[in-house]
């Protein structure tokens, strides 16, 4: 588990696209779409679904805040919208229907997947190891 593979990114791309998708998603099948049904009462099964949800955005969250910071999320954000800008430009995509909906759940799924895949990226090509010396309480 020291190394990263295209296999082992595009899994953890798979779980964040995943998180992300059943959160939200155009397509009005998601975990808010089914919230706001009954919204504000709340069933068992919804709540048990939003704290496993919770759980997740914590995991992914905060080791992509750990590993590229406030600095680094904004570049990939930008660099990311950067990317759709060019391919709406030369007329390659249509910010049509659902279309800007899957390009946020997309790029917020890179991004997660990347923060979770960043300090293996960076031990590949400095050869240093990142270790955490912070007290946990």
């Amino acid at each position: 588990m020291d190394r990263l593979s295209i296999g082992g990114f595009l899994a953890r791309f798979a779980a964040a696209a995943v998180l992300v998708a059943v959160t939200y998603n155009p397509t009005s099948h998601s975990y808010l779409h089914w919230l706001a049904g009954s919204f504000p009462h709340v069933e068992p099964l919804q709540a048990i679904a939003g704290l496993l949800l919770i759980g997740g955005w914590a995991f992914f969250a905060h080791a992509t805040w750990r590993a590229l910071g406030p600095f680094g999320i904004g570049l990939g954000a930008a660099l990311c919208a950067s990317f759709v800008w060019l391919i709406v430009s030369k007329g390659w995509l249509r910010l049509e229907g659902g279309t800007l909906g899957w390009i946020a759940d997309a790029t917020l799924a890179l991004l997660l997947a990347i923060g979770v895949s960043w300090s293996l990226v960076e031990r590949r090509v400095t050869g240093q190891v990142v270790v955490d010396e912070g007290e946990r309480h």
